[in-house]
């Protein structure tokens, strides 16, 4: 994974903070970007990328936690659209 040095590394590190904050905090890409302050698109590439190149053991941990993010994650879309719709009523009312 080392290209060229400083760069190469940082990136290599980001990477596998990334992955144990996933493993640790069971949280989706997106709440990772939030928290590194990167886009759901690098957390994406680091995850599916390059975290495979660096370790597989811990690429195989954080595919577990987003494989059960995955299976929930309508379900957390419905209680987002609830809570939305119920907040619109506490106002009005």
């Amino acid at each position: 994974m080392r290209r060229n040095g400083t760069k190469a590394l940082e990136i290599e590190m980001r990477v596998l903070r990334e992955a144990d904050y996933i493993i640790f905090n069971n949280s989706t890409i997106r709440q990772c970007g939030k928290n590194f302050m990167v886009s759901k698109s690098t957390v994406h590439k680091d995850m599916a990328e390059r975290l495979p190149k660096i370790n597989k053991t811990l690429f195989d941990m954080v595919q577990e936690v987003l494989k059960k993010n995955l299976s929930e994650r309508h379900i957390r879309g419905g209680k987002a659209t609830k809570e939305k719709y119920e907040g619109k009523v506490k106002k009005t009312a």
